[in-house]
């Protein structure tokens, strides 16, 4: 039985596709996104440490697919009456794409809805592991201009239009665009242009989007790490609803996540 690094569960969760939802944050990163909210997360697949509040903690954990599906069908009572299931989060997905493969495939068989949460940013052979036991995948577009998405995420815009390309040709996937609006990164008027312009090529008609929040900036502390995105003012109700009317003009309706 495989065994994945866990670094955290989240019971009760609504974000984070229909229902009620139960998510698995799998570690490990290969990206540099300046405004990660989970820093912890990132770099290689393997245990890290912090200090946390005085105390040395270790992040993550080895878990087995058995425990793990053992652990999470305690919530079962309330995915069969919300419509929930289980999404794997991160970290990114495709970073142990095995693991994922075969926790995915026996929730798949128990009848429990499954997603992903993914920016594609490893080969679609990565994807192509885990889709036949997927039923949603919520899927992160960024930066949309080459250079600056390589140079300030450490991400391959082609390779993601590939992944999300793939994703749309499976007929049983139900697949979510999702934009996080991060000022001065993607919420620039060339960069909004490029998401809807190529939405509107793939025929999308609906996209998440998430407003920029601060509540990961303290692990940066934890964890000795520079936060660069700490004098970054997030968007106000008003602007985030500017840039939802701006896609809903284009025949994009776009619900928005996680705004307080």
């Amino acid at each position: 039985m495989k065994k994945g690094l866990v670094f955290n569960i989240q019971r009760y969760s609504v974000h984070d596709g229909g229902g009620i939802r139960t998510i698995i944050f799998l570690k490990g990163c290969p990206l540099r996104c300046p405004w990660c909210s989970n820093p912890e997360s990132r770099k290689s697949v393997a245990p890290s440490t912090w200090r946390k509040h005085g105390k040395k903690e270790t992040i993550g954990c080895w878990r087995s697919t058995g425990e793990l599906v053992d652990e999470v069908m305690k919530d079962e009572i309330f995915f069969r009456t919300s419509g929930g299931g289980v999404t794997l989060s991160g970290g990114e997905v495709l970073m142990q794409a095995d693991f994922a493969a075969d926790l995915l495939k026996e929730f798949h068989e128990l009848g429990v809805h499954t997603a992903i949460e993914t920016t594609g940013c490893f080969p679609v052979e990565e994807l192509q592991k885990i889709t036949p036991f997927l039923n949603q995948v919520l899927f992160d577009l960024k930066i949309m201009d080459p250079k600056s998405s390589k140079q300030v995420l450490g991400l391959s815009v082609s390779l993601v239009k590939e992944n999300f390309a793939f994703l749309l040709a499976q007929d049983h996937l139900d697949v979510i665009p999702r934009v996080p609006l991060i000022p001065g990164y993607t919420t620039s008027e060339e960069n909004l242009q490029a998401l809807i312009e190529y939405l509107q090529e793939k025929e999308i008609k609906m996209v998440h989007l998430l407003p920029f929040h601060q509540y990961g900036s303290s692990k940066y502390d934890y964890l000795g790490w520079e936060y660069t995105m700490q004098e970054a003012v997030p968007l106000t109700s008003l602007a985030v609803e500017q840039i939802r009317q701006r896609f809903l003009a284009q025949g994009i309706s776009a619900n928005i996540d996680g705004l307080e």
